[in-house]
């Protein structure tokens, strides 16, 4: 009887440790392709140290994927959201006023 709504829930959490999973990859990749001048221009940590916060955070969210509701998961949400909502607006204004953008024309 609570069989299917046991298949629910674990569907459920499969697709938000995906999310999350998909979530800190594309804070990392987004991370990588910042140059380090931008980092130290708007006032944010070390382009490495951000890098390895949230390799970190994939990594965790890698572990997590099946449960994504405990510890290491909450650790990897607030990192990727710190960087999504707070460092990754000001590299992008940092590189704006610069007259540069982050796509190279090669």
């Amino acid at each position: 009887m609570l069989e299917p709504l046991f298949q629910i829930q674990s569907t459920v959490a499969m697709v938000l440790g995906l999310a999350l999973l998909a979530t800190t990859v594309f804070a990392f990749v987004d991370a990588l392709r910042h140059r380090e001048d931008a980092y130290r221009a708007s006032g944010k940590m070390t382009k490495p140290r951000w890098l390895l916060i949230i390799g970190l955070a994939a990594v965790f969210a890698l572990l997590v994927v099946q449960r994504p509701l405990g510890l290491f998961g909450i650790i990897a949400v607030v990192a990727a959201g710190v960087y999504l909502a707070d460092v990754r607006p000001a590299l992008q204004q940092v590189e704006s006023r610069r007259g540069g953008s982050s796509h190279r024309p090669w």
